[in-house]
């Protein structure tokens, strides 16, 4: 095999796989404003960003396994999805906020599994995704 042969293999496996695309961070907190009614942003008493408390404290949830927020009760896909030990990415962040019943059924395999979180967001999930990773431990 010729060594263009090689590239271009490489280059048509590169189109066919879905790629993640990254996600804009000043997007991403404009957007993030529509979550605010339900989230906050808190690291201990330090508030990073006002919001609800319906919903889960959001910091550093990129690289936290999902439904482990401590005093919260989640519905049974988040419960599922904790006890498997999956792990909130920008990529899981993404694809959940777009559509939070359907990625769940789909990351656990359980058809019936559900979630509190009933907001869709149409469009901008990659950009609050890359948001929320700069709100945590690890970015600080």
């Amino acid at each position: 095999m010729t060594k263009f042969h090689i590239l271009a293999a490489i280059a048509s496996l590169a189109i066919a796989s879905p790629a993640f695309a990254e996600g804009d961070i000043e997007k991403g907190e404009k957007t993030f404003k529509q979550c605010k009614s339900c989230h906050m942003i808190a690291n201990g008493d330090e508030v990073l960003l006002k919001g609800g408390k319906t919903g889960p404290n959001l910091y550093g949830i990129v690289g936290r396994v999902m439904g482990s927020e401590e005093d919260f009760k989640y519905g049974s896909g988040l419960i599922t999805a904790n006890e498997a030990g999956i792990v909130w990415d920008e990529e899981a962040v993404a694809e959940y906020v777009g559509n939070p019943k359907d990625y769940l059924q789909e990351v656990t395999g359980d058809s019936g599994a559900k979630t509190k979180m009933t907001f869709k967001l149409k469009k901008g999930g990659e950009d609050v995704a890359a948001f929320l990773a700069t709100m945590g431990p690890a970015s600080e």
